[in-house]
Order: C-alpha cells, then structure tokens, then sequence
C-alpha cells in the first residue's frame, strides 16, 4: 500500500474511531482500549491489517489541525465507506465515546457530527446510542 493510497473501509471505520477519542483533545487509555478490541473482536475487521493503526491516526490527527480539517476528514470517510455500515460505523463512535464512562461536550458534538454526515434516522441513532450506553455502564 502506498502513502497516497485511498482508505479502505475498515480504514474510515478505524479513523471515526480516532476522531472520536481524540474530539476532547484527551486520548484516554478506555477508549485505546475500545479501538484495539473492536479491531481485534469485530467481524467487519477481520482481515484488517493492525499494523495500520499508526498511520491512521497520523492522517486524522495531520486533518483535524486545521479549521476545515473535519470537512476533509468527514469527505475521506464518505469516499471510502459503504452506506451499509454507516450504522456500524456509528455504532463503534458512541462505543469509544462511551468508553471512559463519560461523554463530554466535544464527543457529543463530534457525534453529532458524525450523524448528521452519515445521515442517520434520529430513531437509529437514539438506539445506538442507548446500546452503547448500557454496555458502558458500570456498578
């Protein structure tokens, strides 16, 4: 694969993930967590590549630095994922963002963000939203 390559699918999945984590500017170890074991754990990465983990989170950390940086974020994403899994991709967003048991403003926006570009059904969402709310929850 070259450095100019267009991003796969499981690419775009990988990078909605990194975004979210990194929208409060705060990584937190849960939400690595969360990345490493959907792309271990989850039927749609199973032949993804791990080793590409490092160079996705230098292309989403080099677009968010500047101001239009998330609109040339959000066009890669739209390029390269299939509108079957903007659900999927949804999903795995709120599940990182629910991942430290908190989501702050800037997730939420970011979320928000992410449903309005994948166009979602506010129902869908709610119901996403919800699941990944109780999984996260803690005693």
């Amino acid at each position: 694969m070259t450095e100019d390559a267009p991003l796969t699918a499981q690419d775009a999945l990988v990078a909605l993930m990194i975004a979210v984590s990194a929208a409060d500017e705060n990584i937190r170890t849960s939400e690595l967590v969360e990345i490493s074991n959907a792309i271990n754990m989850l039927p749609v990465f199973a032949d993804y590549d791990a080793e590409r983990l490092p160079r996705m989170s230098k292309i989403v950390f080099d677009l968010l630095e500047p101001e239009d940086g998330l609109e040339a974020l959000f066009g890669l994403i739209r390029d390269a994922l299939p509108e079957h899994l903007f659900e999927t991709a949804y999903a795995l967003s709120c599940d990182v963002a629910a991942a430290d048991g908190l989501i702050d403003e800037q997730e939420g926006r970011m979320l928000e963000e992410i449903r309005e570009e994948l166009a979602l059904d506010r129902l869908h969402a709610a119901a996403i939203e919800r699941g990944s709310r109780a999984r996260h929850m803690t005693l």
